[in-house]
């Protein structure tokens, strides 16, 4: 789930996952952070999701997808949209 605060000239974007789906550790990557994974790891909630918020430019596009441990690629099921297998996210 994306969820999003738009500001003045960017928007913050917090990456939700359920706390367990999938097991272990979970990272958003994406041309934001140069496809470096363990940039932007996702960390437990008090409601018992895990979470992580990016500031990214307002008014553009942003690919990415999650990395999750053992080399598990996935995509975001609420994205804006989809390239390829990677996830598109407008801000």
């Amino acid at each position: 789930m994306l969820e999003r605060k738009p500001r003045k000239d960017r928007t913050d974007v917090t990456f939700v996952l359920p706390v367990d789906s999938p097991a272990g550790p979970v990272s958003v990557v994406g041309d934001f952070n140069n496809w470096k994974p363990g940039t932007h790891t996702l960390t437990p909630r008090a409601d018992g999701t895990r979470a992580v918020t990016v500031t990214l430019p307002g008014g553009r596009e942003h690919a990415f997808r999650y990395l999750a441990a053992g080399d598990y690629w996935f995509s975001e099921e609420g994205a804006d949209g989809y390239v390829g297998v990677n996830s598109r996210l407008r801000t």
